[in-house]
């Protein structure tokens, strides 16, 4: 049930290497190495001249006309974005390039960090999750300097970054998730229209969708990890009413919170 994969482009199979076009529900990361053949992104045509890095947002439209493709993807969806926020907004910046070109030292320091991912998610070990968020900051930083990987304009001002952090710090607090996003905003001491613009800049998310997401994510945290009942979990992340936490976490993750831990145990057992 974790929202990330990594692996080759044949682990992944149809995820990463589908020849019709289709439009993903959540980022990719592909860095081909070998191959050759095109690539399709939002009706452009990309030549294959490997070694390339991919970045595909989510709504983007892209297939592969290619053959004897090599290489690492990474998917994930929006939720493994929370501890980074302004990892939105560089994901975003990145996709409009379309594709950025490595040199071969660049390519062996990519891979190197790709491959030590790949050994945190396959050992799965405690902790493991908030190593992959690290790794992944971290490869976002490295493809940020990449020659061509930035526009004018294209990342967003300090002071929407650092609002949007205190943002996220506030809500991963016990108790703050229940709050409205006006009450949230009086506490960072700013107005609720200064908290939109910032958060919206930084991630292109609103704060409520982040509020969403954090108490979405909380939710499946102590069902996983925890003998709480579903009433009291509700109660621990802002619901007075368990029937509507059911509701809600059904609508933003596809199933009842009973579906999700039997699911959920059941991967980690």
């Amino acid at each position: 049930m974790l929202p990330f994969a990594i692996g080759s482009f044949e682990s992944i199979g149809p995820l990463s290497r589908a020849t019709s076009p289709h439009r993903h529900s959540f980022y990719e990361i592909a860095l081909v190495a070998a191959g050759r053949g095109t690539h399709v992104v939002d009706l452009e045509r990309i030549p294959l001249t490997p070694p390339q890095l991919y970045v595909i947002a989510p709504g983007q439209v892209h297939h592969w006309e290619a053959e004897d493709v090599a290489g690492w993807v990474l998917i994930f969806n929006e939720d493994f974005l929370l501890t980074h926020p302004q990892d939105g907004a560089a994901l975003r910046a990145l996709a409009d390039r379309r594709r950025l070109q490595l040199c071969r030292d660049r390519q062996d320091g990519f891979e190197a960090l790709l491959a030590a991912m790949d050994e945190e998610y396959q050992r799965a070990e405690p902790g493991f999750v908030g190593a992959l968020s690290c790794y992944l900051h971290i490869l976002l930083l490295h493809a940020q300097r990449l020659p061509g990987a930035h526009t004018p304009g294209g990342t967003p001002a300090d002071w929407a970054v650092e609002l949007t952090a205190r943002f996220t710090r506030l809500i991963a607090q016990p108790g703050a998730r229940g709050g409205s996003v006006g009450a949230l905003a009086r506490e960072l001491g700013v107005s609720a229209g200064h908290l939109h613009e910032a958060v919206k800049q930084s991630t292109g998310r609103t704060p409520g969708r982040l509020v969403r997401a954090q108490q979405t994510l909380e939710a499946k945290r102590l069902l996983l990890g925890s003998d709480l009942t579903i009433r009291q979990i509700a109660e621990r992340i802002g619901f007075g009413d368990p029937s509507y936490f059911s509701r809600f976490f059904r609508r933003e993750s596809g199933m009842s919170p009973g579906a999700f831990r039997r699911a959920a145990r059941a991967v980690h057992e």
